[in-house]
């Protein structure tokens, strides 16, 4: 079984005018490759309000993939792709930026006019050098569209976003070998899976409390492993619902500026030039 690295805690930040909870990065852990940046979301909104006044306005982004989940709620994405879709409570949006391209991210018209919650985490995945610069894509997926894999005692699920987990595959697109998952074990189960050794994992937990290793892990915290065996085994002393990230680690040099991930400040630099020259397109909400 794989043994701990490290348990971390969500640190609650500011970003723009929304307050969430951060999980990566974090003071001790910058990053775990090729997984970047975890942002937890949980917003009460009153109502009364019109959908272009709530939520995260158009803004760019390059070189990686920003992939939300929706645990609560509804998330309207639109981009200067031409894609205007409404992912649900269940769902996940996997966005490719690629070479570049503005999205926005609001709560629903629903939502916005007569209130209610959205809950969402977004990570950010790194993509390899090579293919920083291809085209973008934008692939959206509902709940009942992600297979399941099943708890020891069949009392719980867990969504394959993408890769293979325990036989079942995954249907997202992705741009080097990973495996997502999402879901929640009731208390008292508990759920194996295994991954080659050489993948980095992360556990994330939004609520709950699991059993790893002769740790109590509790909500939001992340918690790491090292890559000295394939299976991990997790019990849930409480209802939990968690994330769970698996990739190929890239290896490969990092640079970052706001909503730019390339390789190198020189790449950086051109981002910046090219989002300003129009080169990532245009969005145009239709409010």
């Amino acid at each position: 079984m794989r043994k701990i690295l490290q348990i971390v805690k969500a640190q609650k930040v500011k970003m723009g005018s929304i307050f969430l909870d951060q999980a990566l990065p974090v003071r001790g852990l910058d990053q775990v490759d090729p997984f970047l940046l975890i942002h937890h979301l949980s917003e009460k909104y009153a109502g009364g309000e019109e959908q272009k006044e709530v939520g995260v306005p158009p803004h760019p982004h390059r070189g990686f993939s920003p992939v939300t989940f929706v645990f609560k709620g509804a998330v309207n994405h639109r981009d200067s792709m031409g894609n205007d879709k409404l992912v649900s409570e269940g769902g996940i949006q996997w966005l490719f930026a690629g070479s570049g391209m503005i999205h926005s991210e609001r709560p629903s018209v629903d939502i916005a006019k007569k209130g209610g919650t959205m809950e969402i985490i977004q990570i950010w995945v790194n993509a390899p050098k090579a293919k920083k610069m291809e085209k973008p894509f934008y692939y959206p997926l509902s709940k009942g569209e992600i297979p399941l894999v099943f708890s020891s005692e069949k009392k719980s699920e867990i969504g394959i976003i993408c890769g293979e987990v325990n036989g079942v595959k995954g249907p997202m697109p992705t741009m080097q070998p990973l495996s997502i998952m999402r879901g929640e074990l009731k208390a008292g189960d508990d759920f194996t899976f295994s991954q080659p050794s050489s993948f980095h994992i992360l556990i994330y937990v939004l609520d709950g409390k699991l059993f790893c290793n002769g740790k109590n892990l509790d909500e939001k915290s992340l918690v790491s492993f090292d890559t000295n065996a394939e299976d991990l085994h997790i019990a849930a002393l409480e209802n939990t619902r968690l994330i769970i990230l698996c990739g190929e680690p890239l290896n490969e040099a990092v640079a970052t500026y706001g909503p730019f991930v390339m390789s190198t400040d020189q790449e950086l630099n051109r981002a910046v030039d090219d989002f300003h020259n129009g080169k990532m397109g245009e969005l145009e909400e239709g409010f």
